[in-house]
């Protein structure tokens, strides 16, 4: 049996629905073309990459059907496939790709459920761990948004998905959602210099809900470069031995016990940074610095 990364246990694990899995998780984003749209430019790496991350203890994989569209799915179920059986794979709903990669609504119920299925067909399996409904528009009516949760509250009813998960979504969301059905995660946007969503993970600590930050290092891009080369995260990253990238991961895995990670990269290189965050120990300073000042 591969070996784990050394430290990627340390940061023990969480209850993702009925599963456990460990805190440290990949983000499978950015296995497809530019923009998220079409094949990758290097399809072989892509493949590498999501072997040498279950080789290396990771059970927890975030995809949806339009990276690409359907490109991601099929590079997991091709490596992966058949899969481990303590793979958690998680997908996400409410959104479709044209023609020319515009990211379009796709979040009336019926659509939702079509979204589902398409996802259990090109991963090749008969249910997911977890599928998110993804808001695409944060003022959707109420009533639309209970339709919405409906949708995925039947494919848990029939079998589809195990838990039903909310992406996107204010703390106002969660807790009309929760009065309705048992939530087993929320995905929102969260890092070091976004730090708007404190509401909704102390929301989901408090409820015990896995809470994942999707772009936990800021958008690939200009905005991801900013937030590793600020002065506060290099300075303190150098103080405790970390590269600022395992840092700031290092920092959503220390405030709550249910920050579930998906980093993502296309990297055999990055991803073995990524994993050994769990091995940084951050100290009071630079704790409390982030979390006040965070990265601007």
């Amino acid at each position: 049996m591969p070996q784990p990364v050394p430290g990627i246990e340390r940061p023990g694990s969480f209850a993702l629905g009925a599963r456990q899995v460990r805190r440290i998780g990949y983000g499978a984003m950015q296995l497809a073309g530019d923009g998220v749209f079409g094949p990758p430019r290097d399809r072989d790496e892509a493949l590498r990459v999501l072997r040498a991350a279950v080789d290396g203890g990771v059970n927890h994989i975030d995809t949806a059907q339009f990276y690409g569209p359907g490109v991601v799915n099929e590079l997991i179920r091709e490596e992966l496939y058949p899969y481990p059986s303590d793979l958690a794979i998680v997908s996400k709903v409410a959104a479709r790709r044209d023609a020319v990669g515009r990211v379009l609504p796709y979040d009336e119920p019926h659509q939702l459920r079509a979204g589902i299925e398409e996802n259990l067909t090109t991963l090749g399996v008969d249910r997911l761990a977890a599928v998110n409904l993804r808001l695409m528009d944060g003022a959707v009516p109420d009533r639309r948004f209970d339709a919405q949760l409906a949708a995925l509250i039947r494919a848990r009813e029939e079998g589809l998905i195990e838990g039903v998960g909310l992406s996107n979504v204010s703390q106002r969301h969660l807790l009309r959602a929760v009065d309705q059905t048992p939530i087993v995660c929320v995905q929102n946007l969260f890092n070091v210099a976004d730090q708007r969503s404190f509401d909704v993970l102390q929301e989901c600590t408090d409820r015990g809900i896995a809470f994942v930050p999707f772009c936990p290092l800021g958008a690939p891009g200009p905005a991801r470069a900013r937030i590793l080369a600020s002065p506060l995260l290099t300075t303190h990253a150098a103080r405790l031995a970390a590269t600022p990238a395992q840092l700031a991961l290092a920092w959503l895995l220390d405030l709550a016990p249910n920050v579930l990670l998906i980093a993502g990269t296309k990297t055999r290189e990055h991803l073995a940074e990524n994993l050994r965050a769990g091995r940084v120990e951050l100290d009071d300073t630079a704790r409390q610095e982030l979390t006040r000042a965070g990265v601007r």
